[in-house]
């Protein structure tokens, strides 16, 4: 992927306790990987989409590419995003505020 000045880097961390590091990383390989990738890859402009989980920092990212700001802010309405996000903090996960990065460069 070759990203240009103006793509934009959404990135959504949510924290959880050493104890439910099993059950997230299996959540987001079977529910949220089943619901969200249909749902993700009809949005305009997305240019990639990575999901990841640190067990030693209890946390978990999707860090997302995206043509414009505009493109991006389509997850914030997504309803399987929604959807997702309601399950993790039932079970107790705490997100911080989500963030679009305006690219500069890249190597």
């Amino acid at each position: 992927m070759k990203a240009t000045k103006g793509n934009i880097v959404r990135i959504s961390m949510g924290y959880f306790q050493a104890e439910q590091a099993d059950k997230v990383e299996s959540m987001l390989n079977h529910e949220f990987k089943n619901l969200l990738i249909p749902a993700i890859q009809k949005l305009k402009g997305n240019l990639g989409y990575f999901v990841g989980i640190d067990k030693d920092k209890l946390v978990m990212t999707n860090t997302s590419f995206w043509a414009t700001k505009e493109d991006a802010q389509q997850m914030a309405t997504l309803k399987e995003m929604l959807q997702m996000r309601e399950t993790f903090e039932a079970l107790g996960l705490k997100f911080i505020e989500i963030s679009n990065h305006e690219v500069l460069w890249e190597i």
